[in-house]
């Protein structure tokens, strides 16, 4: 009876560490603990943070320079591409016109030659 109990007992401690655990576990996100490690890290090291926030921010407006020229060339390089294609489709109705004025002149010619 005596291992039946600690047995019991031990389970209980276990089942209850367990639950404690996932209660806290689900009392903090992982926003507040990353900030909590941030806090931290910022403490000892805080010259570190500023010069990479520095960084970051000289980053992002490399990258958003950089992005506004790609862009740009992109819209250069569509507009390039859209005129091409008018000064096609006018050349294609030229075209067809000069195709129907030809046919139209052939059927004269037969209707005449009859």
């Amino acid at each position: 009876m005596n291992r039946y109990s600690i047995a019991l007992l031990f389970c209980t401690l276990t089942l209850s560490t367990l639950a404690r655990a996932d209660a806290l576990d689900g009392l903090f996100d992982n926003s507040i603990v990353s900030s909590i490690s941030q806090a931290i890290n910022d403490a000892y090291n805080p010259d570190d943070s500023r010069h990479q926030n520095d960084d970051d921010r000289r980053w992002d407006e490399e990258g958003r320079q950089q992005n506004s020229d790609d862009r740009r060339r992109y819209e250069d390089r569509r507009r390039q591409l859209e005129d091409r294609r008018r000064q096609l489709d006018d050349r294609q109705r030229q075209l067809d016109e000069q195709r129907r004025q030809l046919e139209e002149d052939e059927r004269r010619l037969d209707e005449d030659y009859r």
